[in-house]
């Protein structure tokens, strides 16, 4: 008896769930999602500063399941095309100068803008907008607009290179227990009537470029109005394969370093900002997508930036 009411529930409970099943199944319905597919778009990385020739590169976007390596990064790059940067009275059409054919002297420039030892940039065909004429080279309160014309299409931007923020002090001073090696140190006096953005870059005295420390980008929505004191390693030290890797980050005492502190406008630290966090965060599953924002009209993506640096030596004693 006993076993016959057993396998009576035992039916019911696979009757139940064969109704269930069939019930599910039969509620599913086939989506099809239109993914629309990969379309080049034009990428403008333009800058200038004060005292400096406005510089343009141009690029296109890459396929995100194309190869990523060298050669698809300089077949990215894009010549023939016809720019222009107005201040509001003058216009000046900005040359076209290839790797292949720079004036003598600008090598190590070359290569720092396209990231490439100065060896291997002579043997390649980039191409860089910009020109020699004194009247185009950046000054403070000036609005700067681009015009890059391309297959036919126009894409505009504007930028505006703000008043300079002086430092108040640098210095440097030996790290913990260290007595050669340690940080260089910064004391900053933020305006508190006004948005503030900043880039930091340093360089030993000597050097052809400036290096970006590792997070070179930020603005005043936490320091608003502050006077406060920071510090910032030593990028430059990555770079030598003599140095022992608890040195690494640190200025070495007797050290001679030029700091360049930029403004720039909110539209630039925007792009900017956002492009670090994407850098730090690529490959990691669980950082957060993110869009990088453009100041570029027309369709185009990138950014076109106005800076305003301020410079100091800093001799490394205490």
């Amino acid at each position: 008896m006993e076993f016959r009411i057993l396998i009576e529930r035992t039916m019911k409970k696979l009757f139940l769930f064969s109704i269930l099943l069939f019930t599910v199944v039969s509620c599913t319905k086939e989506v099809e999602i239109d993914i629309p597919g990969y379309k080049d778009l034009l990428v403008i990385d333009g800058n200038i500063e004060t005292g400096q020739p406005p510089i343009v590169l141009l690029s296109s976007t890459n396929d995100i399941y194309s190869e990523t390596n060298l050669q698809a990064y300089l077949d990215g790059f894009i010549s023939g095309a016809t720019i222009t940067v107005s201040d509001g009275t003058t216009t000046v059409v900005l040359d076209e100068l290839c790797t292949d054919n720079l004036p003598a002297g600008t090598e190590e420039i070359a290569a720092a803008i396209f990231g490439i030892p100065a060896a291997e940039l002579v043997n390649l065909h980039l191409c860089a907008y910009t020109t020699f004429n004194p009247a185009m080279f950046g000054q403070v309160g000036k609005t700067y607009d681009l015009t890059v014309t391309y297959e036919g299409k126009t894409y505009t931007s504007s930028t505006q290179i703000v008043q300079p923020t002086a430092l108040v002090e640098t210095y440097w001073k030996p790290e913990g227990s260290l007595t050669d090696y340690g940080y260089s140190w910064a004391k900053l006096a933020d305006n508190g009537s006004q948005y503030d953005a900043y880039r930091w870059e340093v360089k030993y005295l000597g050097a052809p470029v400036f290096k970006k420390t590792f997070n070179p980008f930020f603005d005043d929505d936490f320091f608003n109005g502050l006077t406060f004191e920071f510090a910032y390693e030593n990028p430059m030290s990555f770079d030598d394969p003599n140095l022992a890797d608890e040195f690494k980050a640190f200025y070495k005492k007797q050290d001679t370093v030029v700091i360049k502190l930029s403004k720039m406008d909110r539209d630039a630290f925007s792009f900017m900002e956002k492009k670090y966090i994407q850098m730090y965060s690529a490959g990691n599953p669980f950082a957060t997508p993110t869009n990088i924002p453009t100041n570029i009209k027309g369709g185009a993506l990138g950014v076109w930036a106005g800076y305003s640096p301020w410079y100091d030596t800093l001799i490394c004693v205490e």
